[in-house]
């Protein structure tokens, strides 16, 4: 399998979400994953996008996403940008059902659901500086 990247920004608008999702989606889709695979894929670009828009730019629309992907053999990593206000504890915001925004009836499942939807998931984030969600999946139609 060779190698392959791709780059993708947008707005961070809800209506961006399921372009991103669908984009990130055809790019994986050179590994010929199966349908859970490409589903998996899919939901942790949702809830790492959704994240970003609520969270990182709290609903302002005029925020950029950026996201990065690659294929290097049967591995796939997505990396999901913004430079909003940032997480100021990493490891809160990782707990299961916590969230910054009760008020918007937020689950505080995204990491959570992002981690079990991946093989490798790591979270950097500067406080008013933005956040990096990085995410791995080895595909298995290519696994040994």
């Amino acid at each position: 399998m060779s190698n392959n990247k791709m780059k993708l920004e947008f707005l961070a608008k809800s209506e961006n979400e399921g372009f991103a999702r669908v984009t990130v989606a055809a790019f994986v889709s050179q590994l010929d994953p199966t349908i859970d695979e490409i589903e998996d894929v899919k939901t942790a670009v949702s809830e790492a996008v959704t994240n970003a828009i609520i969270h990182g730019y709290e609903g302002r629309e005029d925020g950029i996403i950026q996201i990065t992907a690659s294929i290097n053999d049967n591995e796939f990593t997505v990396e999901i940008m913004d430079k909003g206000i940032g997480i100021s504890d990493i490891e809160k915001a990782r707990e299961p059902l916590y969230t910054s925004r009760p008020d918007l009836e937020r689950s505080g499942m995204g990491f959570t659901i992002m981690e079990s939807f991946m093989d490798n998931m790591k979270v950097e984030s500067e406080y008013k500086n933005g956040t990096k969600v990085t995410m791995k999946k080895i595909f298995s139609s290519l696994k040994q």
